[in-house]
């Protein structure tokens, strides 16, 4: 059985500035720790929302946990390993190596974890509905369009499409996705614009002591913060790996 082991996050009323109640879903990366970052500073932020899936390590969960800590809101951790464990053949939740490289390589393939964000977005939103949130913020990004299907413009709009339809009646929930069009630098950007503590951030796969620096998020990380011109705290243990990487990518 899928234990939903949470508490309702206050009903709170949209605010006299017409700012949207938003739920943001954060698992503890640079993207959706800046975006928490950003719907605190511009609409209101009502809780972080994790999930534990089964991944490979729950290491992020601690730094979303931290991030809601840090801006004042609930954290919510909504436990769905049940789910994970049938979403089998995937390097982030099964013993299967992690591959290195850009995510625009075929072997990236590998981390695609199946229906991830459409199972979490229908939990998240079925709370946000119940607790009178008027938002779902979720920090997909262009760069994550070459292998993730569920991180695309097509299926937001659709998601949004069936939750309207979902929800009739009872509740208006917008899926906020203000990075969908972007890629991850502009995300680095914006993030320092809000004054996103980025070493507070996790984003490596392989969930040791320092970032790999060379799995696919890794490299995405590294050449982020080149590409945006803002300098990198992160630790890694191969800092310069991106580099091969992305001349091998091609990108």
């Amino acid at each position: 059985m899928v234990r939903l082991a949470v508490a309702a996050y206050p009903p709170i009323a949209k605010t006299r500035t017409g700012k949207l109640n938003t739920i943001v879903i954060c698992s503890g990366g640079l993207d959706s720790v800046s975006l928490a970052h950003k719907v605190a500073a511009e609409n209101t932020l009502k809780g972080l929302l994790s999930f534990n899936y089964g991944q490979r390590h729950s290491k992020e969960l601690d730094y979303a946990a931290a991030c809601a800590a840090r801006l004042g809101v609930p954290f919510k951790a909504v436990d769905i390993q049940a789910v994970g464990a049938a979403l089998t053949g995937s390097a982030l939740t099964d013993n299967i190596n992690v591959p290195d490289g850009h995510y625009a390589e075929e072997t990236m393939k590998l981390t695609i974890v199946p229906n991830r964000n459409a199972i979490m977005l229908a939990i998240a939103f079925g709370m946000a509905a119940a607790e009178k949130a008027d938002a779902v913020a979720t920090a997909v990004h262009g760069g994550d369009h070459f292998i993730y299907p569920d991180c695309r413009p097509a299926f937001i709009s659709a998601f949004q499409a069936m939750q309207d339809q979902a929800l009739d009646g009872y509740a208006t929930v917008r899926l906020y996705t203000p990075y969908v069009d972007g890629s991850k630098a502009d995300i680095v950007i914006d993030g320092a614009r809000h004054n996103t503590p980025f070493a507070q951030t996790w984003s490596c796969y392989k969930g040791g002591e320092r970032h790999c620096g060379r799995c696919g998020t890794c490299v995405e990380r590294r050449e982020a913060f080149h590409l945006a011109g803002v300098n990198d705290p992160t630790e890694y243990d191969d800092p310069d790996f991106w580099l091969t990487a992305v001349n091998k990518a091609g990108v």
